[in-house]
């Protein structure tokens, strides 16, 4: 144990897992570090478990080093099962146990490791908890990766605890980015790719957050522990983070009979404006398809949006569409949107359209799959008159859509 101290009576009680490990689709061909923790206090607290396929491996360990009864608190910084995955082995032998988490993870605990007759402390952005002798402090971190989770500060030892954020998928055995045998800054550059960059709107958030806090140390729970040069970290996610100063712009087109799908294209061209991308509105009923053609190549992102009237488009718009193949769209964003009453096909249909150019065409289904983030929708759909939630909703796939475009790398 003395041989992974992190800090006078803070201690590594995680796996390394050396095989290619099956992961978001993709196969770790230098495996991953499962990375937990144990706070020898005068109530002991454990950071974040190892994955569920550890479990009870994982608690065994831990027996030879403290009695499981011993243990007070138990931070769950991230419910997603790699870090979360040994709660129900180690809750079922800690039975002393608080659980600490933010709101919306406690029902996904919850069901997900039958502990709904289990202790919960909901903790919310800034709070600390005194775990005798340390002091812990808890920001919350949304959508980094997803919505519940936070990152925890130890006052004394200056250690930050952010689970995935800071992360490598590097098997090692030396724990320590100062003792790794190779500059590591490529695969934590890798990491923060296909894992953080879809969500850096938040990690804007994030720094912004952290960057009064004294930091010695970073302990992930990935891949190696960030004690030299730990300002160099921060840096990188700050400025692959940052939006392209590129200036870009958006077209919005649509076809309309009750104006209920022009009050969509306002709200979505009034988010564009709000995030900085020069934006404009068409009516395509309006405007020449000649003078349409021109600015859809003109644009980087392009929203199509008709009300249904007997199953289909109004208006000019499958004009529009029929044209598209012609262009060459492979840089540009496109969506569809529209209102309904009765039915909703038209929206459908665009998209159809929209699938048959080499546009980067935005789904829900791929959304999901990129970010993990279900509450966006693509086509953005709207029957009869878009409310306060409808807005709302629209406002956040339209942010989504922003992030992309406005991406530097």
């Amino acid at each position: 144990m003395n041989n992974i101290m992190l800090n006078k009576n803070t201690y590594w009680i995680g796996k390394v897992d050396d095989r290619d490990v099956p992961f978001h689709r993709l196969t770790l061909t230098k495996g991953t570090t499962y990375n937990s923790y144990l706070l020898m206090t005068e109530k002991p607290t454990v950071i974040d478990t190892v994955d569920i396929s550890f479990g009870k491996e994982y608690v065994e360990n831990l027996k030879n080093i403290i009695d499981l009864d011993m243990i007070q608190y138990i931070v769950i910084n991230h419910t997603e099962p790699d870090h979360s995955g040994a709660l129900r082995a180690l809750a079922m032998k800690a039975k002393n146990a608080t659980i600490v988490c933010t709101k919306v993870a406690v029902d996904e605990l919850k069901e997900m490791y039958k502990l709904h007759d289990r202790e919960f402390l909901v903790v919310r952005n800034g709070d600390s908890l005194d775990i005798g002798g340390k002091t812990l402090k808890f920001i919350e971190t949304p959508y980094l990766h997803t919505e519940e989770t936070m990152i925890t500060y130890c006052e004394d030892d200056k250690i930050l605890f952010p689970c995935d954020i800071f992360s490598t998928h590097i098997a090692n055995y030396e724990y320590f980015n100062d003792l790794s045998k190779e500059d590591i800054t490529d695969d934590f550059v890798g990491y923060y790719k296909l894992i953080m960059h879809p969500h850096r709107r938040y990690v804007q958030n994030m720094i912004d957050k952290i960057k009064d806090l004294d930091i010695e140390m970073i302990a992930p729970s990935h891949g190696f522990i960030l004690r030299d040069n730990v300002q160099k970290f921060i840096d990188i996610y700050d400025n692959m983070s940052k939006n392209s100063t590129a200036n870009k712009k958006a077209l919005i087109l649509y076809s309309t009979m009750s104006g209920r799908t022009k009050k969509m294209a306002t709200i979505i061209n009034e988010k564009f404006n709000e995030q900085n991308i020069i934006s404009e509105i068409i009516d395509v009923n309006r405007t020449p398809k000649e003078d349409i053609l021109n600015r859809i190549s003109e644009s980087d992102a392009i929203f199509f949006g008709s009300s249904t009237k007997y199953g289909d488009m109004i208006g000019n718009m499958e004009d529009i569409l029929k044209n598209l193949k012609s262009l060459n769209l492979s840089s540009k964003i496109g969506a569809a949107f529209g209102s309904y009453g009765w039915s909703g096909e038209a929206i459908e249909v665009i998209q159809d359209y929209l699938n048959e150019t080499n546009m980067n065409v935005l789904t829900t289904s791929n959304c999901v799959k990129g970010t993990g983030m279900t509450d966006i929708e693509f086509p953005i759909k709207v029957r009869f008159e878009p409310d306060d939630n409808r807005i709302k909703s629209i406002e956040k796939s339209i942010t989504y859509a922003t992030d992309l475009l406005l991406s530097s790398i």
